[in-house]
């Protein structure tokens, strides 16, 4: 089954949950826990597994050969991201635009802009008990995550064994990244925080999800800051809240050490199990 972890803001807690959730899942249970917030990835601070397997990742971006060109400005009209514009006597690539769709190279009439590899990454898998560990981080100075997180996804469908709990840590937000690492969860967990920007950005998620046709649930972090107004709309919008965990100082602190929080806070442990008995639930219902 595979259960994506998101929000509508950073900060919210996606990676504290994810994280914990997996530790608390593999006291028992096979997990993989895949970090798909690419572009700062930071579920291995809390993860710490031996590294089994690494590998660069590559898009594919058209290159000009000259010689071949005719300059009918074709490539320019099929090309929907202004990834490629004709000059006077030469045809520009934009590879920070490119969405490797291939439609410029497939159409060109004279295969002069052939698709060539271009590094935008690396994707590391790591062991730790029962846990699979899977991220991939964005080389600096690159502007599409989206590539990189469906590489990411498509590496732990073909190599990691069936019959587990699938957990992506998702990016923060609502635009293309967020969309590419829940599009094909089979349930949505939404962490929000009791504040008005939380309640606010949570909206944007769980309309982002209805949209997608997901089933999900809400998580409140830091529970007892701010006010109600995240539970009463759940409850009128008959959305359920799966957990909430509670703002404490100490919670904080193991956190800001890189350490696990449910081994040492029963709260959070409590709260942890009300979600995985909710997924089990879920997963038996779904035949999963």
């Amino acid at each position: 089954m595979k259960i994506a972890i998101a929000s509508g803001k950073g900060g919210t807690g996606k990676t504290t949950l994810s994280t914990n959730l997996a530790a608390y899942i593999s006291e028992n249970k096979n997990v993989v826990l895949c970090d798909l917030d690419v572009e700062e990835p930071n579920s291995g601070l809390f993860i710490k597994g031996e590294l089994i397997h690494k590998e660069d990742k590559f898009k594919m971006v058209p290159k000009w050969e000259q010689d071949k060109c005719t300059l009918c400005g074709l490539c320019q009209e099929a090309c929907n991201f202004n990834a490629i514009i004709k000059l006077d006597t030469q045809i520009m690539v934009f590879p920070e635009l490119c969405h490797s769709c291939y439609a410029c190279s497939e159409l060109c009439p004279t295969s002069a802009l052939p698709m060539i590899p271009e590094k935008m990454g690396e994707l590391s898998h790591f062991q730790l008990g029962k846990i699979s560990f899977v991220e991939s981080r964005l080389d600096v100075g690159r502007e599409q995550a989206v590539p990189l997180i469906s590489q990411t996804i498509e590496y732990v469908e073909k190599h990691i064994i069936d019959n587990t709990i699938e957990l992506y840590d998702s990016p923060p937000g609502t635009s293309c990244p967020v969309i590419e690492a829940t599009k094909d969860a089979d349930f949505v967990i939404l962490i929000t925080e009791p504040t008005p920007f939380g309640f606010h950005d949570v909206k944007l998620a769980i309309e982002t999800m209805k949209k997608l046709g997901k089933e999900f649930g809400v998580v409140v972090n830091r529970y007892g800051i701010g006010n109600d107004d995240v539970v009463t709309y759940c409850k009128d919008n008959e959305i359920p809240v799966l957990a909430k965990i509670p703002n404490d100082r100490f919670i904080a602190e193991l956190y800001s050490r890189g350490e696990l929080i449910y081994p040492k806070v029963p709260e959070v442990k409590q709260q942890l199990k009300n979600i995985c008995d909710y997924i089990l639930k879920l997963k038996e219902a779904k035949g999963v």
